[in-house]
């Protein structure tokens, strides 16, 4: 058997922050509440808690995603609408909202969203810290990879890698947009 990228760990580590004119409970509000992901997610259109209460830890959020056809688009990925379920493993209101992928078995992933509120530096507001960490490749992620050579894997991470890096840009730059009511 030989190593393969998809064996490394973390798969994937990404981390992007920006200033907000809010206070950490205005922008825990929105981030916490993922039915209204719609206004902020590249991907994840809203969806609804079908466990739990709403953005409580142990809660269960089954989220509608939509895929376009270029997103990294010679890659064998799922593309249109799909479904995600993930629970919250983190809820302290104004700091931190986090949240971890499940198989469709509901069995934990490897696979953890987040935000972190933080004061800002200077004057006031905060700067809001999006990350997103895969230790351990998914069941999703082995599945895309399943009929790819080395090479192909490779460079489905570093792709997949750059989507992330912009998704988190995007989120942050439309959540502020939301929080600050523009």
């Amino acid at each position: 058997m030989t190593n393969s990228i998809i064996d490394s760990t973390p798969l994937f580590e990404v981390r992007a922050d920006i200033p907000v004119a809010a206070t950490a409970q205005e922008i825990y509000d929105v981030v916490s509440d993922l039915t209204r992901s719609g206004e902020w997610s590249p991907e994840c259109q809203g969806g609804e808690w079908i466990s739990g209460e709403p953005s409580s830890v142990g809660s269960v959020f089954r989220g509608e995603n939509l895929r376009a056809e270029d997103v990294v688009g010679w890659a064998p990925l799922v593309r249109g609408t799909w479904y995600t379920e993930a629970r919250v493993t983190a809820a302290e209101p104004g700091r931190t909202f986090r949240w971890m992928m499940l198989t469709h078995a509901q069995e934990d992933q490897e696979s953890i969203w987040g935000f972190d509120i933080e004061p800002a530096e200077q004057g006031s507001g905060s700067v809001l810290v999006h990350h997103f960490r895969m230790g351990k490749a998914t069941a999703g992620i082995h599945k895309i990879v399943a009929d790819l050579d080395e090479v192909q894997r490779k460079q489905f991470i570093t792709d997949w890698t750059e989507k992330l890096e912009q998704d988190l840009d995007a989120t942050l730059a439309r959540i502020r947009d939301v929080v600050e009511g523009r």
